[in-house]
């Protein structure tokens, strides 16, 4: 376990489908270590909560984005190219959690700097699974930036 975290973790979460994201809010709500999730429904919203822009303006910074390609607005792939080449942005970890199995899809991901990229299961138990082991991985082994 991590202990360089004494505060919660900030995790954006970026998922038009409601019933996604409503089981990932879920395994998130199960998980060992504490954290506060943001939930936004495209790629514009994602820009703007990142941003602080709007709406948005006192969001906080998260610590990890979960990030969908699929979006309405702005997809996926924009929202990556945007905040991996903002300098203030670019340090934050990218999940790509979606249902693209395509080869162009994690090929581009990877080229625009997704910290990792992981499909969706269609089974409920096994998506709840993928979720939780997100969050073992990324708030419990990995250390994280700072928040600034």
């Amino acid at each position: 376990m991590n202990d360089f975290h004494v505060r919660p973790i900030q995790i954006l979460l970026v998922e038009d489908s409601p019933s996604d994201a409503k089981l990932t809010l879920k395994a998130l709500t199960l998980a060992k270590v504490s954290n506060n999730v943001s939930h936004v429904e495209d790629g514009v919203e994602a820009i703007q909560f990142l941003k602080h822009e709007g709406a948005f303006s006192q969001a906080p910074r998260p610590d990890l984005v979960l990030l969908d390609l699929n979006l309405p607005r702005k997809d996926g792939r924009e929202v990556l190219k945007e905040l991996k080449s903002d300098p203030a942005l670019k340090t934050i970890p990218v999940v790509v959690l979606t249902t693209s199995k395509a080869e162009e899809d994690i090929l581009r991901s990877y080229e625009l700097h997704a910290n990792c990229y992981i499909t969706k299961p269609v089974n409920f138990e096994r998506f709840l699974q993928v979720v939780q082991s997100i969050e073992d991985f990324w708030l419990s082994v990995v250390v994280l930036p700072k928040q600034e």
